[in-house]
């Protein structure tokens, strides 16, 4: 079985998924461990809503409908990236874009073929899963924190089983649609989905590098010799 270091070593984020199915004992296995993720104050404000088979195909249908209508159609309830995003951020950002676009082989001029595959994240790259998650309106940065470690626990666990997932906060574009079919509380804020399934790992989209910045550049030490 894979150790912790393995499961962080292996995570990506994966956009190609085998035809196999999951099986759901597997997942509720997944996420009753999850749980045991930490969460400021014990709150846990994590919720999810996880989808296959019909009402999958139903959320996916529904968003494609408005995939041609291009930003007309976008209604995200917060911002994906803040607007003011610079430097070596925004430099990461656009180079992981880059490499994947190359992996793929289509130039930057190529701007259909560009947009044809980003719509491929409305159809959750083709895993048998998506996992919705929300949380109520009124949590703060701090409780977004413990979603996002709680999310990060379930990749984690996901490729201990040999499985793989997506981290997809461009569904956010499309509240307004995924509310329409599936019953988000109004009171809740949609946050991401979360493709899961069995990755193609041989997939150009899946083997690109996707570098990280150097320790120095997240990690100042102090009263060390």
């Amino acid at each position: 079985m894979m150790n912790v270091s393995e499961a962080v070593a292996t995570r990506r984020s994966i956009r190609a998924f085998l035809d196999k199915p999951v099986d759901r004992a597997v997942l509720e296995r997944i996420l009753e461990k999850a749980q045991r993720t930490a969460s400021g104050g014990n709150t846990q404000p994590w919720h999810g809503i996880v989808l296959t088979g019909d009402p999958l195909r139903r959320l996916l249908d529904r968003v494609a409908e408005d995939v041609p209508k291009g930003r007309a159609a976008f209604a995200p309830e917060y911002h994906v990236y803040p607007p003011e995003l610079d430097r070596n951020y925004e430099a990461r950002r656009f180079g992981v874009g880059e490499a994947l676009y190359a992996a793929l082989g289509i130039p930057r001029e190529d701007k259909m073929a560009r947009l044809m595959w980003f719509a491929r994240n409305f159809q959750a790259f083709g895993a048998p899963v998506l996992m919705l998650a929300h949380t109520p309106k009124y949590m703060g940065p701090p409780q977004w924190s413990d979603i996002g470690m709680w999310l990060q626990t379930i990749a984690l666990l996901l490729r201990e089983e040999g499985m793989d997932s997506c981290f997809q906060e461009a569904w956010a574009v499309y509240s307004p649609q995924i509310r329409e079919v599936v019953d988000i509380p109004e009171d809740h804020i949609f946050f991401c989905g979360m493709a899961i399934g069995w990755g193609d790992r041989e997939d150009p989209v899946n083997t690109f590098p996707v570098p990280r910045a150097p320790l120095d550049e997240a990690v100042r030490w102090e009263g060390w010799d």
